[in-house]
């Protein structure tokens, strides 16, 4: 995750007015619950540490196979239970060089664990893979004062169609910085609350129904 850490910290000191925009516009949403119900947390990461800019480099073909087994262990080792783990496409802007950039990494169900354990988790997964940081949401109710995150998640989106999205969208690149698909062409979207409006005008983009979108609220936080 080193394309989007600064901009999207930055807007978990969004205003309080923000914040009610968005809830006022996931209630009128009506997007579904999530159909796998939600884990207590997730961790997005990888072992990568080079900027990928060509789509076709052959390091975002791996399966990260040895860096899920680790990440395993270090869940485990850490008290939590390790849950399932998807491999992601993700798609990311790059404000310094002005073009996207590309990463393959996983998705890891993170349960039986508290905030200060999933910090702590992604902590070590941070300084053990030299990465600028590790993304954690883990899911509260909607109505809880930690929920300043949106989890959104759609079929029928490939890598290609969220690149060109984000290219033709300097709105949304720049408030929401990217998003990732799964293998299977699901696109995974995590936003502050206070850009819901964005990410839902963004996910219509992508050609997304809105309306037969997955979404969980959460507290997300970028660990460095």
């Amino acid at each position: 995750m080193k394309n989007v850490i600064t901009r999207r910290q930055s807007h978990v000191l969004a205003t309080v007015a923000a914040l009610a925009l968005g809830v006022a516009g996931a209630e009128s949403a009506r997007a579904i619950p999530a159909a796998r119900g939600c884990p207590t947390a997730e961790i997005f990461a990888t072992d990568n540490t080079a900027i990928i800019t060509d789509p076709a480099d052959s390091r975002l073909k791996t399966r990260l196979t040895r860096f899920d087994h680790e990440v395993r262990k270090i869940i485990h080792a850490n008290g939590a239970r390790p849950g399932s783990s998807i491999l992601l496409d993700g798609v990311f802007w790059s404000g310094d060089l002005r073009k996207a950039t590309y990463e393959r990494s996983r998705e890891f169900d993170v349960n039986q664990v508290g905030r200060d354990g999933l910090h702590h988790i992604a902590d070590v997964i941070a300084k053990q893979y030299h990465q600028e940081s590790v993304l954690t949401f883990r899911c509260v109710p909607r109505t809880s004062p930690d929920a300043d995150a949106v989890e959104i998640q759609a079929p029928g989106v490939s890598r290609t169609r969220l690149h060109d999205a984000l290219l033709a969208d300097a709105n949304a690149r720049d408030r929401l910085g990217g998003g990732s698909v799964t293998l299977d062409g699901r696109l995974i979207l995590i936003a502050p609350l206070a850009d819901l409006p964005v990410a839902q005008r963004f996910t219509a983009e992508l050609g997304v129904d809105w309306n037969k979108a997955e979404v969980r609220y959460g507290d997300e936080e970028f660990v460095s």
